[in-house]
């Protein structure tokens, strides 16, 4: 299995309009072969001073994969080349994390 975070701040003022974007698009991705979880994250609200918090322009996607080709396949979609192409000039930052379970192989 692979695991997915990826990190995206909005620039300022766009993070809900990106998100109704990535939402529009997730039962197409949620309905690719070998993808196991694919949801949004935003900050959790009244956790107090233990949490280290994202910010008002940035949400998480958390994924799981079957494995790597799963994850090369849902990179190709057309439908992530649509979604890329609807937000890439409201995006400050994008940063994508690939890991593996501790002690397994890929």
């Amino acid at each position: 299995m692979i695991h997915v975070i990826a990190i995206i701040t909005a620039k300022p003022g766009m993070r809900e309009t990106i998100l109704k974007a990535a939402t529009a698009n997730m039962p197409a991705v949620r309905a690719e072969d070998g993808c196991i979880e694919y949801s949004l994250a935003i900050d959790a609200e009244g956790l107090g001073s233990f949490q280290t918090r994202f910010g008002p322009d940035t949400f998480v996607f958390i994924e799981k994969w079957r494995d790597n080709q799963a994850l090369k396949a849902h990179a190709a979609a057309p439908h992530m080349a649509a979604y890329a192409a609807k937000v890439k000039d409201m995006l400050a930052g994008r940063v994508i994390h690939v890991l593996a379970p501790a002690g397994q192989g890929i």
